[in-house]
């Protein structure tokens, strides 16, 4: 008979996802997530599987922090105010002192090997539904005439998504909250008027 879990699931989890975060999905060992779970190694495989299908579940978790600050974006009245929302918001959320700099999502991506190619996948159409919805929000802006005629939505929303994606890389290098929203105010001078 299996004995009862003596942990707290969600609370493992969100351990495991700051380790994630901290190291990527290569970069934590499964000596590093037993002991920030405080749990043992059967334990891990049977609440959540293999180390790939935890590091899907704590990829869930991290959508839903980050998801927040985008829905609120998207529901910006004009396309600039959804563009600044994103730049400054992902500002906000990759240095706030709550979890780790940066982007799981990114920092994830850069270092994941041939083996975990299921994880990079995972990385990669989570990045691709963040650009997804922003894309179809631009769509909107420019059927309502809110951006310029010539403006591309997808050009538009790729632009968003890298610059977020290279304050990811400068957030878990270091770089300040203050430091990021100067370059969110940079990139929205090239903004379409």
């Amino acid at each position: 008979m299996a004995r009862p879990r003596t942990f707290d699931m969600d609370q493992a989890l969100d351990r495991a996802l700051d380790v994630f975060w901290r190291k990527g999905y290569e970069g934590a060992t499964l000596v590093d997530l037993t002991a920030a779970m405080g749990i043992n190694p059967p334990s891990l495989y049977a609440a959540f599987g293999n180390k790939e299908s935890l590091f899907c579940k704590a990829l869930e978790r991290y959508d839903a922090l980050r998801n927040a600050f985008w829905d609120e974006a998207i529901r910006k009245p004009t396309a600039l105010e959804v563009a600044q929302s994103l730049l400054n918001g992902a500002a906000k959320f990759m240095t706030d002192p709550c979890h780790p700099r940066g982007c799981l999502g990114v920092q994830g991506a850069l270092v994941c090997g041939d083996e975990a190619r299921a994880v990079r996948t995972a990385l990669e159409t989570q990045r691709a539904a963040g650009q997804a919805k922003v894309r179809e929000r631009l769509k909107l802006a420019k059927k309502e005439r809110d951006l310029p005629g010539g403006s591309d939505p997808a050009v538009l929303a790729r632009y968003l998504t890298t610059v977020i994606e290279g304050m990811a890389v400068q957030a878990a290098a270091g770089a300040s909250r203050k430091d990021l929203e100067r370059v969110a105010d940079t990139a929205l001078r090239a903004w379409p008027n």
